[in-house]
């Protein structure tokens, strides 16, 4: 009479509805096959023989548990079971508040890196084509972009990933669960699927993995009509007249290939660009993009969100207030895309039922240079870690490094210095070690030295655009040789530039050495030693110091079919012409 409560108990203890259900020193084993397997493979005895308590390695269900499915998560999870181990991996991902989600990867795969770096190039062919006209290419037809084909497109690929990751944990033998993981006590963790149905795991060790996902503002409309970089990837349709709230790279990235894309964008900043980042370079950047039509509000702040006409896309009203209080402005928009920052996923994971300490301001995870918590069966990785640099490959560094250590014997850690990163606005900037105000506050005025130069790539000469917007400038410790402690380059490709030279800072370049470097030409990363070509950047292609500033932009002027270009003031050209310097018919030229 009381068999369906007994069942009811037993399900809610193992998660097993039929018998026999076995169990050695409290430990759970299973069910008639994996019995006989627990036996064939000794582990029954070895739990016999176990006093009291206290585990063995055997005793748990697996070796590694690792709870998020990102770049660095599968990166560990599969160099563990590389070593023989049994390893687990729970990922899964939490809709956003406008139903947005995705499949395994992490951000980088899904809602970041890939999917943002596919569509500025799109934008960059959409610029690609308006400069061929002047290398010859004639088209008569009206170019126009389609939203949904290309978002097609980029989630296609994006699938084929999820795919690929899927397949690859497989063939590595590593267990692989969609489901949310929440620490419930010592060595164990509830995996929950989004039936709501619940398992029970124990492990060794527990590697966290679980990133961070957009901020919102905190305002009436944020969640309910605003979208965030989770949600823009996969929209279905155009997003249309864009205001994009924020000043991080994602803000600007996002900004960037939507004007690309000939939307109407307005970026609105709360205080400075690229926090972080160089601001000399940051600042660069927020005037090319204003010249290239993306309009920015500075140092408002949205109030209130306020939905005007439903649609796809529909009609937004956005009320903003300065940040010194004295202002209040509207604006109506199509879209309105939060880039505010991201916060740790951390804080529903049950860290607190196992003990590990996280900052409460931020939910960032103090570790040891060894990726190691407070508690010393479980490590974090990636961008949960706190004062450690929220970057893809960084993750899958220090992922592989860590599985090593655990289980091939390694010592070698992770190194967060000179890491090399790009920032895909459309004009590109690449960086390397210190920015310029860090290493004035670290090394002092005095022990510092930057060089720096404009620059215009070959490739935009022809069609007369953006002269002398690409800059490049290194940061050199005088005390030290004038080592390069801080690289930085903006224009075209700036990622490829910037991870050759950031192995040579790894390796410890000076200045000399680099002054000392035969470019390759012609090409910008010509420009990042000591004398360039003129066919790259006329005469402003040589390193100047910071204290002499470079020379003025080029001046253009035509004399019949050829353009010709100079980097001189307007009073030296008059003077060089007038001396006959330069034979141009004075009839057919014009400046």
């Amino acid at each position: 009479e009381d068999g369906q409560k007994l069942q009811d108990a037993l399900y809610e203890l193992t998660m097993e509805t039929s018998v026999p259900i076995v169990f050695v020193q409290q430990k759970q084993i299973g069910d008639y096959d994996k019995i006989l397997k627990a036996h064939k493979e000794g582990k029954i005895q070895k739990l016999l023989e176990t006093k009291g308590h206290d585990h063995m390695q055997d005793s748990y269900d697996y070796d590694l548990i690792v709870i998020g499915g990102g770049s660095g998560g599968l990166a560990a999870s599969k160099e563990a079971a590389k070593y023989g181990k049994k390893v687990m991996v729970l990922d899964y991902v939490t809709p956003t508040p406008q139903g947005t989600r995705w499949g395994l990867g992490g951000t980088c795969v899904n809602v970041g890196c890939i999917p943002k770096k596919l569509m500025h190039q799109a934008a960059l062919l959409g610029q690609a084509l308006q400069d061929s006209r002047k290398f010859g290419w004639q088209f008569e037809e009206k170019v126009k972009h389609s939203w949904e084909t290309m978002t097609e497109a980029v989630q296609n690929y994006i699938g084929s990933l999820n795919w690929g990751y899927r397949v690859s944990l497989r063939e590595k033998e590593v267990t692989y669960e969609n489901a949310y993981g929440e620490f419930v006590g010592p060595h164990t963790i509830k995996a929950t699927n989004n039936k709501g149905k619940e398992k029970f795991y124990t492990a060794e060790k527990f590697l966290i993995a679980t990133g961070e996902r957009p901020r919102y503002l905190g305002v009436p409309g944020d969640k309910e009509y605003c979208i965030s970089s989770d949600d823009l990837f996969s929209l279905p349709y155009c997003p249309g007249k864009t205001l994009v709230v924020g000043a991080s790279y994602v803000a600007l990235e996002c900004a960037g290939f939507l004007a690309g894309l000939g939307l109407d964008v307005t970026v609105m900043v709360r205080s400075i660009l690229l926090r972080g980042f160089d601001q000399d370079m940051a600042n660069k950047i927020g005037e090319h993009m204003e010249e290239h039509g993306v309009k920015f509000i500075k140092q408002f702040v949205p109030t209130k969100i306020e939905q005007l006409e439903e649609g796809t896309p529909g009609k937004l009203k956005v009320i903003a207030q300065s940040t010194d209080g004295r202002e209040i402005i509207e604006g109506e928009y199509n879209t309105v895309l939060l880039a505010v920052g991201r916060d740790a996923c951390t804080r529903t994971i049950g860290l607190d039922k196992v003990g590990v300490k996280i900052n409460e301001r931020s939910g960032k995870i103090p570790v040891s240079d060894e990726e190691q918590t407070n508690v010393p069966y479980i490590y974090a990785i990636g961008d949960v870690l706190e004062g450690k640099l929220e970057l893809t490959p960084v993750a899958i560094q220090a992922g592989r490094l860590l599985a090593r250590r655990l289980y091939a014997g390694t010592t070698l850690k992770c190194d967060y210095v000179n890491v090399p990163t790009t920032v895909f606005t459309p004009l590109e900037y690449g960086a390397c070690g210190f920015s310029e105000e860090t290493a004035l506050e670290k090394f002092g005025e005095e022990n510092i030295e930057v060089y720096h130069s404009y620059f215009w790539p070959l490739e935009w000469t022809i069609p007369s655009r953006d002269n002398n917007k690409c800059y490049a400038k290194i940061i050199c410790n005088i005390q030290d040789d004038e080592r390069v402690i801080g690289f930085h380059v903006l224009g075209p490709n700036a990622g490829e530039v910037t991870q050759g030279f950031s192995a040579a800072i790894k390796c410890g370049l000076t200045k000399a050495q680099l002054d000392n470097t035969i470019g390759i030409h012609p090409v910008c990363a010509e420009l990042c030693r000591h004398e360039g070509s003129e066919a790259v950047s006329s005469c402003c292609s040589e390193w100047h110091d910071k204290q002499t500033p470079p020379p003025p932009p080029q001046l253009r002027f035509v004399a019949g079919p050829v353009t010709y270009y100079v980097c001189t003031t307007l009073h030296t050209l008059d003077a060089e012409l007038a001396s006959g310097a330069y034979k141009i018919p004075k009839s057919e030229g014009e400046i």
